[in-house]
């Protein structure tokens, strides 16, 4: 059971102690209304839920312009995808973990969120000696890096989990990038 499964079932249960303990109204008090610990309890769920979210989608974009690096290098530089291509594999399979739920997310009205669309990214500039391309490339995996490292606190356990996998992958990414070569 996912956290959020875990949270919602907690508010569930939260709201049905409320409902217990408030006792019994009168038939003709007219559609029985949500107490203010289930409302209470509602707004928290859905604040936490709405947290969750923002995290998940900070954590996706950092890895994806991550992998947008990787496939800007090689393809300045081919002669690197021995070399890159392996780590590049590795950062999309971040992108696909770490985004869970790629349909769109409902608006606060239960209507389907409008996709975004933007303009087609042009990739990030990427210098024109193989070196340096890939000291900015090491770079931008330690920045990734210490973005989902920046997240563990605000993540649920299980996505924590996955987080500090994802930024130590990235921080051994920028070692075999730089440091790496010269063993």
């Amino acid at each position: 059971m996912t956290t959020t499964g875990r949270r919602a079932l907690l508010v569930a249960g939260a709201s049905a102690a409320a409902a217990a303990l408030t006792g019994c109204t009168p038939d003709d008090a007219g559609p029985p209304r949500p107490s203010a610990a289930e409302r209470a309890a509602a707004r928290e769920a859905e604040r936490v839920a709405r947290a969750e979210a923002a995290l998940r989608r900070r954590a996706v974009t950092a890895s994806r312009t991550l992998l947008e690096r990787y496939d800007a290098t090689l393809a300045a530089h081919p002669a690197l995808h021995a070399r890159v291509a392996p780590l590049r594999a590795s950062v999309a399979a971040h992108v696909r973990a770490l985004g869970e739920d790629p349909r769109p997310t409902a608006t606060p009205d239960g209507a389907p969120a409008a996709p975004v669309t933007t303009a087609p990214p042009t990739g990030p500039a990427v210098p024109a000696d193989p070196k340096a391309a890939l000291r900015e490339l090491a770079g931008a995996a330690r920045t990734a890096s210490a973005a989902h490292t920046a997240e563990l606190l605000a993540a649920p356990p299980e996505y924590a989990r996955l987080l500090a996998s994802v930024a130590a992958s990235g921080a051994a990414h920028a070692y075999l990038l730089t440091e790496g070569a010269r063993a």
